[in-house]
């Protein structure tokens, strides 16, 4: 049975290891290390050490302020209207994940566009309500969102 739970706690009152963890797994995904042994040399903290927490800790936007939704949407087969739909994540700050467009057939193609967006679930809402009301947009529906 896991019994796991999760706590907000400040890192000013952690031991130094969790935020160090922290970078290590940032230099990682951003690509300034390309293995766990010279990033984890560049903080100044073992590999075991880093292995042992690493699947454990997360910054705190990482896990609770960051929404993923997967959007479908209708499109007309006209120019511009998906760069209009990508313009508009922009504008919006939603981080654009994957794009995924069929061909058109009788003049309108389906896209999926997956998301990473910040802040609370009315933005994903609110969002697709405005792409919705755009010129060439035919339908706009979520298909999964965590």
């Amino acid at each position: 049975m896991d019994t796991s739970s999760f706590v907000v706690i400040s890192t000013d009152v952690l031991p130094e290891i969790f935020p160090k963890v922290l970078e290590v797994k940032r230099l990682l995904a951003c690509g300034e290390e390309k293995s766990s042994a010279s990033a984890c040399k560049r903080v100044g903290i073992s590999r075991s050490a880093f292995y042992k927490y690493r699947e454990c800790v997360f910054a705190y936007e990482e896990k609770l302020t960051q929404k993923i939704i997967s959007y479908y949407a209708l499109l007309k087969d006209e120019p511009g209207v998906l760069s209009s739909i990508l313009s508009e994540f922009h504008r919006q700050g939603a981080n654009i994940i994957t794009v995924n467009q069929n061909m058109p057939i009788d003049g309108v193609a389906a896209v999926n566009i997956t998301v990473r967006l910040f802040g609370d679930a009315a933005g994903a809402y609110s969002l697709k309500n405005d792409i919705a009301a755009m010129n060439g947009v035919v339908d706009v529906k979520f298909i999964s969102g965590e």
